[in-house]
């Protein structure tokens, strides 16, 4: 008999367990039968409520998540599948989720996705034409759609958020972000991997001021020297473990087995403090060889459940340049009384004030000029002539101040006058992906995230109440090289 993931979750009285399955670049083998052998496992021993299946982790090739998911799910135990935006733009996205609505297999964890790893031939070309809230809401919309053709069950669409976060800037970004999605119909949230246990607090308070009705579930990972090392180092994007956990975790993997216990009772009392947190269960990763080892988690979880007070200590990873919500103000960037250096305001704020009084004079349809701007531009609409204001003003404007890419569909508005196209890797438009590490972009850590760039613009200018406030849609990708000056005017953007 199928296990039902949803009804599992959505029962408040349950605490739900998961695992995360990793596929490897290879059909048929020693690594996938023994991912198939830990689900058929887990079925039998009746804890697991559903595995989840990434959707090639980094960047890098692997086993689709969609036959791994369908072979274990015909076993009888249910599927999450994550849904990255990397590779596919969102005609072969709608494709995969009917294709997935097929096969019976509705539970998505919708992403943004890693950026583009290597395959054949070298590094693969990023797509990302939708991002995490727009895949969200394009989920949403395929769900009505199966509704109403007489499908019973929609899709059941969850999303991540990482809570790991230093600096105020990319904690009111990512709390934002999660907002929104579930504004557009997530239905759970699983967090991203971590050991500080004053975010997961953090987080879970927020979430429960705004959407205590969403069941959250929180990653609990068995740490090996490797993968302890690879967070430290920030090598997998928006995860965290500090120095301190990361060298004692080294330590104690000095005798193998004593470093698997001790992996064991870390993430056994962490699943405990996050139980005793309110969280709605627990999404275990790092386990690649045997149920076994998430067993004696389980096992050893229902032994010491009543004393997760005493372990919080353990987790409380707090840092002294490390911003948390509900605490004092910790790092500099978070300083009301700090003043912005010369270079921070001839780069960030004068470029603000300039590109937005250029726009309110320009580009607001309740401006007195609107209708001037708007008789021009049909007047060179209707005889050809648009490409003389491209060329001549649009283009070496935009391209010397914001290296405009020419997408037509213009969206710099929304980010504080950053283009997400030309300063984004993945082309984000309803705020960051969860890959920044202390304000750096996750794909060029030399420069920072383009939305806390907007967000240090906006709280200079008195304006953080705008902050990721607008439901932007997709690019229009028919206005690609086209002026977005006429479009606007003309009510072809999607401004309109």
């Amino acid at each position: 008999m199928l296990r039902i993931f949803n009804d599992e979750l959505m029962n408040p009285n349950n605490f739900v367990v998961t695992i995360e399955l990793v596929p490897g670049r290879e059909s048929f083998g020693r690594s996938t039968d023994t991912l198939v052998g830990i689900a058929k496992d887990a079925f039998a021993d009746g804890r697991v409520s559903a595995v989840s299946i990434t959707d090639n982790p980094g960047g890098n090739p692997s086993l689709s998540p969609d036959v791994l998911g369908y072979e274990i799910f015909r076993h009888g135990l249910d599927v999450i599948v994550h849904f990255t935006c990397r590779d596919t733009n969102r005609v072969g996205m709608e494709s995969r989720a009917l294709q997935l609505a097929r096969m019976g297999m509705k539970n998505i964890l919708c992403l943004t996705g890693d950026y583009s790893g290597k395959g054949f031939g070298g590094r693969g070309t990023p797509v990302f034409d939708l991002d995490s809230v727009l895949l969200t809401r394009m989920m949403q919309g395929l769900s009505e759609r199966l509704i109403a053709s007489g499908d019973p069950e929609p899709f059941f669409t969850g999303c991540g958020v990482s809570p790991f976060k230093s600096l105020r800037s990319e904690c009111m970004a990512q709390y934002k972000k999660l907002d929104r999605k579930i504004e557009e119909g997530a239905a759970f949230v699983i967090t991203q991997l971590g050991y500080d246990i004053n975010k997961f607090n953090e987080l879970i308070r927020h979430h429960n001021e705004k959407n205590s009705h969403v069941p959250v579930m929180g990653s609990v990972y068995l740490l090996s020297p490797r993968a302890a090392r690879a967070m430290n180092r920030g090598r997998v994007p928006g995860a965290y473990v500090s120095d301190p956990l990361y060298e004692k975790v080294v330590e104690e993997w000095h005798t193998p087995r004593e470093g698997l216990q001790a992996a064991i009772e870390r993430a056994a009392r962490l699943g405990v403090v996050l139980k005793g947190f309110g969280y709605r269960g627990i999404h275990i990763g790092g386990v690649h060889k045997s149920f076994r080892t998430i067993a004696r988690i389980l096992d050893r979880m229902e032994e010491i459940e009543d004393d997760w007070p005493q372990y919080m200590t353990e987790f409380a990873a707090k840092e002294k340049q490390v911003y948390y919500c509900y605490d004092r103000v910790t790092s500099d960037e978070d300083n009301p009384g700090r003043k912005p250096g010369i270079k921070e305001q001839v780069l960030e704020h004068w470029p603000y004030v300039m590109l937005r009084s250029a726009h309110n004079l320009f580009f607001d349809k309740e401006n007195a000029l609107a209708p001037f701007h708007r008789k021009f531009a049909r007047f060179l609409d209707t005889h050809d002539k648009t490409w003389i204001l491209k060329r001549c003003m649009e283009d070496p404007m935009k391209g010397a101040l914001l290296s405009c890419q020419s997408c037509g569909d213009c969206g710099i508005q929304h980010a504080a006058f950053l283009c997400p196209e030309s300063q984004c890797p993945k082309h984000t438009r309803n705020g960051p992906c969860g890959g920044s590490r202390d304000g750096s972009c996750e794909v060029y850590p030399e420069k920072d995230c383009i939305w806390i760039r907007a967000f240090r613009r906006l709280e200079h200018a008195g304006r953080l109440d705008h902050f990721l406030e607008d439901k932007v849609p997709p690019r229009n990708w028919e206005l690609n090289q086209t002026s977005s000056w006429i479009n606007f005017h003309l009510d072809r953007d999607h401004q309109k």
